[in-house]
């Protein structure tokens, strides 16, 4: 089985993937774009990481494109994507702990005022703040996906009170309205994109705060700026942003009531990743179901 890898790797991040999917599958020969191109029609199935437009185009016995990125919002967006392949994103347990475990130190974190504490040492305070129980906190998961339940359950499990909701579901505002933290694992489409705008901000109750480890895009920043700036909002922890990296000028590197991630609340693994991704390259090779399949109306 000849499989394309293509994306936007740097040549040490291509090489580390080349040889986790080689262990996870050796009897696949595993092709770039340029030996792809000599042989088009021996490629099977492509293993990707937002390709350049277009690399997927004259490939005829393509079955499968898998993505090694959860998100699939770039390659979505591509015109050129083959039409009628198959389509599957990443879902890895690894990176799903990861996400867990950041969303649940950004919880904790703001639930128990560290990120004003650690001001106060800068400006050598001592001063505590009032405590509250975990279950007197209430907190928001936005996304019901693998990310967003595993979040949201391993909150739970620290007894805070949480509540969940996915687009097409119950209302937001009622819930945005009782919300004391919400979590944005929502993932990338038109009716997601610029979600966190001023009216989503002004139904949250006064020194509420938002925690943002989705896309960049969801969020309307100079909105964000202006809640925070009036106080409604308590604190913004980001990790995604709509220009990466954040640019040097930007005011949210300053920001007292801001925490930034440089991306990296999760990272893929790609031993972990390997499996899943060899796991739909065998399916789609022997007719079997394929996991994680993109419904490519919704883009997700």
């Amino acid at each position: 089985m000849k499989v394309l890898l293509c994306g936007d790797f740097t040549a040490d991040e291509r090489s580390d993937w080349l040889q986790a999917l080689s262990a996870a599958m050796p009897e696949a020969q595993w092709l770039d774009l340029e030996a792809a191109r000599q042989a088009p029609a021996s490629v099977m199935a492509a293993v990707v990481a937002n390709p350049p437009p277009g690399s997927l185009l004259g490939l005829p016995a393509l079955r499968l494109i898998q993505s090694l990125w959860a998100g699939v919002d770039r390659l979505m967006a591509d015109a050129t994507l083959p039409a009628g392949v198959p389509v599957a994103r990443m879902v890895d347990p690894a990176m799903n702990a990861a996400m867990a475990q950041t969303a649940l130190w950004a919880v904790l974190s703001l639930h128990r005022g560290f990120f004003a504490y650690a001001r106060r040492q800068r400006e050598g305070q001592w001063l505590q703040h009032v405590q509250r129980r975990a279950d007197e906190v209430r907190v928001l998961v936005l996304g019901q996906g693998q990310m967003g339940r595993t979040a949201a359950q391993c909150i739970e499990q620290q007894g805070y009170a949480v509540s969940t909701w996915r687009r097409n579901g119950t209302p937001l505002q009622p819930l945005l309205s009782k919300a004391d933290i919400v979590l944005n694992l929502l993932p990338l489409t038109e009716q997601t994109r610029g979600l966190l705008d001023r009216d989503f901000f002004a139904a949250l109750p006064p020194k509420a705060s938002v925690v943002n480890l989705a896309r960049g895009a969801h969020v309307v920043d100079a909105d964000l700026l202006a809640a925070l700036d009036s106080g409604h909002l308590r604190h913004a922890v980001l990790d995604v942003f709509h220009v990466e990296p954040l640019p040097a000028d930007h005011r949210y590197w300053q920001h007292p009531r801001v925490t930034v991630l440089p991306h990296a609340a999760a990272s893929t693994d790609a031993r972990s990743a390997a499996a899943v991704a060899v796991a739909n390259l065998r399916a789609a090779r022997d007719g079997g179901e394929l996991m994680h399949r993109v419904e490519r109306e919704r883009g997700y």
